[in-house]
């Protein structure tokens, strides 16, 4: 048993990176620089004099180059592959952390990647091996190379023009994941493998984001099979370099639509992977593999392996938080036990023999019948019986001539059964047990032979006659006519076919009606309410509580016509005692101030008292006929509301509870007036600038408020406000 290698990777700082915002720092066991690194130190996000430690196998700083990586831990890993073992590298790490250029590297032989440096390393050996041997070991090279997009396989050897919008698929063969129709070309010199590699890049999704400008867009898995040949055994081992793609944060690298589409099955899979990492971590009995492709392929801890984790690390301090999660999961990833087991080597030649069915030298014994029991001894018994010839069937119930006897009877053919060619001959021991025939039913002996009398004819063609006769008798009784069906019944047919039809338009205009008039009563529009409710009826006569609603609306409407008449006799009252000069009157000047106009005609005049009554019943007349009224314009509406009578003297009828209100709204105190329901603060400050007698506020001409009408008649304030305020009054 043996643990995953996890190998930690600072990449070099960019030009765009300051060298203060260097956080990453790679360190020795004990703190000492002079030794290999092996830990990797980086501050806490929260707290910068905390730091955080991760030891690992190794640790290479900034400073590395890529031939050092390989020689360390690549090279030593070459020589379990030839030995049968399975190989498997995958570098891990965010976006922008040089995983790309770790596993592939540049086009310069200094900066070669692994993948690269291990195919070198890898022919140099095949052709060492085939040295030493003399010849007597051949070893060839396989290659395949795809990617996971969008948590699809795509055959990277293959154009993108053949590819399918499925991709390939997995399935599972003696515990290793394989990829159903991927491509295998023989690879037989490194020249020959950097064409195909290169070409085989070409096809690989990538794409600039605003961390890197060639990004790549999907996990590429690079395998290529050894096969070593000596004699007559095979050995074949498998070296598998995964570059996986970075996790991305799609507010730092602003990607669009598609781009979207793509870091969501980025982030998803290696999500699946810490999953899987965390539930071997725990001993779970259930490892979610199957719920990425690439946990599939991966199989952290189910590969029976080498397996190297290169953990590629940005050293700057906009990298933090992400830097820190890239630890914590190669930290559990260290923990993981694989079982290093060598591939079984294959031994060439033919499979062992098989014995056969069938040959001459097989003998069967021949098939014994049970003797002891009644069944068997009876079959027996009737085995030895000669064959009876079976009557011929007769067909004279229908006729009155006598049967032919000169009609031969039916003999069986004694034909001899042919054999087929394919079946075994039985041997001479088993012909004495034949098979028994088949047994004769005993009614056969006993079936009527000869022709009929003429009375039992008679008797059966008036049996069959009587039989006729009542069958039409009954098929005339179920055709009886239908009995004509009332007119009612008629009409409650027709409603409920045009109910199952759809086409109950009668019953959609009434519920059309009763939502109208709900929405009426919401607003507080009475007397549509109760209209469209009247309306409704027609179409629901029964309906019990329509009948309540339509009854308390009309008590509620009876109630509110006094106080509609008191109002208006208020305001007639007011309008007659109106004379000019007194200290109340509004002038041309003020009208202009409190918005008003003042067109030179008295404030009694007919059209002002019209539009006033008008303006309290929603455009409908005061009476119940329904009877629509148009309403005036606004702005003469406006006009009469704010050309408001100076009545002193108040009506002696009035309730405690208006008395009650008039008080208020004289007072002018703003802070009592809009405490008053459904008067709020800005219509509490317009109200006491119109009784001041301007914007202003200057007390020249003060209104006095003496009825509910003049209250009315303030800007701002109609008939259903001063309801309101009157309403919410507690004396």
């Amino acid at each position: 048993m043996g643990g995953i290698r996890v190998v930690a990777r600072i990449r070099p700082q960019q030009d765009s990176e300051l060298e203060r915002d260097c956080i990453v720092s790679a360190t020795g066991p004990d703190g000492d620089a002079s030794s290999q690194p092996s830990v990797v130190r980086i501050p806490s996000f929260k707290n910068e004099n905390e730091v955080f430690s991760f030891q690992f196998s190794s640790v290479y700083d900034q400073a590395s180059t890529q031939q050092t990586i390989f020689d360390n831990e690549i090279t030593p890993t070459i020589k379990h592959l030839f030995n049968g073992f399975d190989v498997t590298i995958f570098a891990y790490g965010v976006t922008g952390t040089g995983k790309t250029h770790t596993m592939r590297g540049g086009k310069s032989l200094a900066d070669r990647g692994i993948i690269p440096r291990l195919l070198s390393s890898t022919y140099r050996r095949c052709r060492k091996i085939e040295k030493d041997s003399a010849g007597k070991t051949s070893v060839g090279i396989t290659l395949s190379y795809y990617e996971i997009y969008n948590d699809k396989v795509f055959d990277l050897l293959e154009p993108p023009e053949k590819r399918t919008m499925s991709g390939l698929h997995l399935r599972d063969n003696g515990g290793k994941t394989v990829v159903v129709g991927l491509t295998e070309r023989p690879c037989e010199s490194l020249k020959q493998f950097e064409k195909m590699y290169d070409e085989a890049n070409i096809n690989r999704s990538t794409s600039a984001t605003k961390l890197n400008a060639h990004s790549s867009r999907s996990h590429a898995i690079l395998c290529f099979k050894i096969t070593m040949t000596t004699g007559d055994e095979i050995r074949v081992s498998t070296a598998s370099a995964i570059d996986l793609a970075g996790s991305e944060d799609n507010r730092r690298t602003d990607n669009g639509k598609e781009r979207l589409v793509e870091s969501a099955s980025i982030n998803k899979s290696l999500f699946v992977i810490a999953k899987c990492v965390e539930a071997i971590s725990q001993n779970h009995a259930r490892i979610p593999y199957r719920e990425s492709k690439m946990t599939r392929i991966l199989s952290l801890g189910q590969n029976n392996g080498l397996t190297v984790m290169i953990l590629n690390l940005a050293p700057g301090r906009s990298y933090h938080l992400d830097t820190i999660s890239s630890l914590n999961f190669a930290n559990r990833t260290k923990k993981i036990e694989i079982r290093e087991i060598e591939n079984e080597p294959i031994t060439k030649g033919c499979s062992r023999a098989v014995p056969t069915l069938m040959g001459s030298s097989m003998q069967r014994q021949p098939l014994r019948p049970l003797a002891n029991t009644v069944h068997n001894t009876a079959m027996g018994t009737k085995a030895s019986l000669k064959l009876e010839v079976k009557p011929a069937k007769t067909f004279s119930v229908y006729s009155d001539r006598p049967k032919n006897p000169s009609m031969p009877t039916q003999v069986p053919k004694d034909t001899v059964r042919r054999s087929s060619p394919l079946k075994r001959p039985s041997e001479a021991g088993s012909s004495t047990f034949n098979r028994p025939a088949k047994r004769r039913s005993p009614n056969r002996d006993h079936r009527p032979s000869g022709a009929m009398s003429k009375e039992a004819i008679e008797d059966m063609i008036e049996k069959k006659v009587t039989d006729i006769l009542a069958a039409r008798a009954m098929d005339h009784s179920s055709t009886a006519p239908v009995p004509e069906i009332s007119e009612d019944v008629q009409k409650r047919l027709e409603l409920l076919e045009k109910k199952i039809d759809g086409h109950d338009d009668e019953r959609e205009q009434g519920l059309t009606f009763l939502l109208m008039a709900k929405q009426h009563a919401v607003r507080g529009e009475d007397r549509s309410a109760l209209r469209m409710f009247l309306l409704a009826r027609d179409y629901f006569p029964d309906n019990v509580k329509l009948t309540m609603k339509i009854e308390r609306l009309q008590c509620k409407l009876k109630e509110q016509q006094p106080m509609k008449q008191e109002s208006a006799d208020a305001e007639t009252d007011d309008t007659s005692k109106e004379q000019p000069g007194r200290h109340n009157e509004v002038t041309d000047s003020q009208c202009r101030k409190t918005g008003g106009r003042h067109d030179g005609r008295s404030a009694n005049d007919d059209e002002y008292r019209d539009e006033i009554a008008a303006d309290g019943e929603e455009g409908y007349d005061s009476t119940d006929s329904f009877r629509y009224r148009p309403k005036k314009a606004k702005g003469s509406k406006k006009a009469a509301a704010r050309s408001i009578g100076t009545a002193e003297s108040a009506s002696s009828a009035d309730s405690p509870r208006t008395k009650q209100l008039l008080s208020i709204i004289n007072s002018r105190d703003v802070g009592q007036i809009r405490l008053l329901q459904g008067v709020g603060a800005k219509r509490a400050e317009a109200m006491v600038e119109a009784l001041c007698g301007g914007e202003e506020g200057d007390g020249s001409c003060q209104v006095v408020v003496s009825s509910l009408a003049q209250l009315g008649h303030l800007r701002g304030v109609g008939v259903k406000t001063v309801e309101k305020m009157r309403s919410g009054l507690v004396v």
